[in-house]
């Protein structure tokens, strides 16, 4: 099993509840799969870049212009999100671990997602046959932590909202969420609480992540 970690907070693990949900789930997941291909990814450490017209260019008119030629300016502009599409291209498991701000998700997270969500990178797509995955991720799971307490469907969530449709685009229906909520103890006095369950959720989700079967499916065999 091959996991792809992608991380956007800044904090320490000591201050950060998002990394201690991950530091839960990846104990888990080691102690029950310990041959997992482990790759993480720090936006604080490898910070994506906004996305730029030299991207769009690049990534987009060789799907409207038959037999477009990038410019240099333009290969260079890919840089950064072919290496991390290669990356998320040799990817099972996508783990995803932040904060909310302001209600979504933090903005070097999102940048990441504008660099991998490219045509010719992470998909292909066609008027002819739609949107057709590169990558073979069979499931996301989703680590994090936020202030306040959000209902199901709550208007202000725009982050799993953002993460789930982001990649159903693509192909990835499976999405595992594990959130701390009431984390502002100014708030909630039950934050601590709050914090232990989560960890305890990580850490079950790990169980189900390990059991995923990674079996190619058969081709089916022609009967004539």
């Amino acid at each position: 099993m091959n996991v792809l970690h992608v991380c956007a907070n800044p904090k320490p693990t000591e201050e950060s509840v998002s990394k201690q949900l991950a530091a839960a789930f990846f104990g888990k997941l080691i102690e029950l799969k310990p041959e997992v291909e482990l790759v993480n990814v720090d936006l604080y450490d490898e910070k994506p870049p906004f996305y730029s017209y030299e991207l769009y260019r690049a990534a987009w008119s060789p799907v409207f212009q038959e037999g477009y030629e990038l410019s240099k300016v333009e290969e260079m502009a890919m840089n950064y999100a072919t290496k991390q599409a290669d990356q998320f291209n040799a990817a099972d498991v996508l783990v995803l671990t932040m904060p909310m701000w302001n209600f979504g998700v933090p903005a070097a997270m999102k940048a990441w997602i504008d660099q991998i969500l490219c045509p010719g990178l992470t998909f292909e797509i066609s008027k002819e046959d739609g949107v057709k995955p590169l990558h073979k991720i069979k499931s996301i799971v989703l680590l994090v932590a936020s202030g306040g307490v959000y209902k199901e469907d709550d208007d202000r969530d725009a982050l799993s909202r953002q993460i789930r449709h982001s990649f159903e685009f693509i192909g990835i229906d499976d999405l595992e969420i594990v959130w701390a909520e009431g984390q502002n103890p100014l708030f909630f006095d039950n934050y601590e609480e709050n914090k232990a369950l989560a960890i305890e959720a990580a850490a079950e989700i790990a169980e189900d992540i390990a059991e995923i079967d990674l079996t190619p499916a058969a081709e089916e065999v022609s009967a004539e």
